[in-house]
């Protein structure tokens, strides 16, 4: 008795060694993370010309705090000279023009990887496990090697400084996909023969029955797929030529100039660009993790 005693007391240190370490571990993982975060959001309560001097920082002193970089954002009205002027920003264009894209980009996505999905998932045909493998394959391309004979398809579609231009080529990423098929492998095929003999066609088993059921797949993916859209640069960058349709980051990165850098608005801004992804994260959250388990797991 006294050896099992023993044996159950190390073990039990042993567990809360490990606990305390895992604890220790991912609260210093969490902070290296939260760093950038907290410093930007205190950056953007100083003057621009005090974050150029000191940079990013941790310093709570309340006397260097002020609203005026956010006066400027939401108003245009900033401190010259000891007076209130008013200088115009195209800042709330950028973010509308994100906003547009970001949402089409998002809900055609979801549509047509789901679509494709389900078409490998739910269907045997020759040449499936085929397609498949293409689809998988193009994931070990790198994004950048693909930039230019898709800048060279898009002009030769003409699609060059429209939106178009910069949702197709990405409207049916080879993840999403993957991450729907593997999510669909564990619903029941029952399903399409029961739908089928109660009279449903194809497209309301499609859409109406097997659907519904995938909601933790889309919660997921609208959430990686709206990160991916909204904080994308360099493909928008390329295709568009109009300043009046540049996204977010394009604007935010024509403040960074060689003659001069308007801080107090990027840091400003930088900072309000983050509420919309945090928008779709809490309105999908509850599905987010179910999701990611369940495309993980199935095989």
């Amino acid at each position: 008795m006294e050896t099992k005693a023993l044996k159950y007391h190390s073990m039990r240190t042993q567990n809360i060694l490990l606990s305390t370490a895992a604890v220790a571990l991912f609260t210093v993982l969490a902070l290296l993370v939260l760093y950038p975060l907290i410093a930007l959001f205190l950056a953007s309560f100083r003057p621009g010309q005090e974050l150029m001097r000191y940079g990013l920082n941790l310093n709570p002193n309340p006397d260097g705090l002020t609203l005026s970089n956010y006066i400027y954002l939401f108003t245009q009205k900033a401190v010259k000279d000891g007076d209130w002027v008013r200088i115009p920003h195209k800042y709330f264009m950028w973010y509308k023009n994100s906003l547009f894209l970001t949402a089409i980009s998002v809900c055609l996505t979801l549509f047509f990887c789901y679509v494709v999905a389900y078409g490998l998932t739910m269907y045997d045909f020759k040449l499936r496990n085929v397609l498949f493998f293409i689809v998988i394959a193009t994931m070990m391309v790198p994004g950048v090697i693909l930039m230019l004979p898709m800048y060279q398809e898009i002009i030769a579609l003409k699609l060059i400084n429209t939106t178009p231009g910069v949702i197709l080529p990405g409207i049916c990423g080879a993840s999403t996909i993957f991450f729907f098929r593997q999510f669909m492998l564990g619903l029941p095929k029952e399903l399409l023969d029961a739908g089928r003999i109660d009279g449903a066609n194809e497209y309301r088993i499609c859409f109406t029955i097997m659907m519904p059921l995938t909601k933790p797949a889309f919660a997921a993916m609208a959430i990686l797929s709206a990160m991916g859209a909204w904080n994308d640069m360099l493909w928008p960058m390329l295709v568009y030529r109009d300043a009046s349709k540049f996204t977010l980051p394009i604007g935010l990165n024509t403040l960074l100039t060689p003659y001069g850098n308007n801080y107090d608005l990027l840091i400003a801004g930088s900072c309000f660009s983050v509420v919309p992804l945090l928008i779709v994260f809490f309105a999908f959250q509850r599905y987010f993790i179910s999701g990611l388990q369940a495309g993980a797991v199935k095989g």
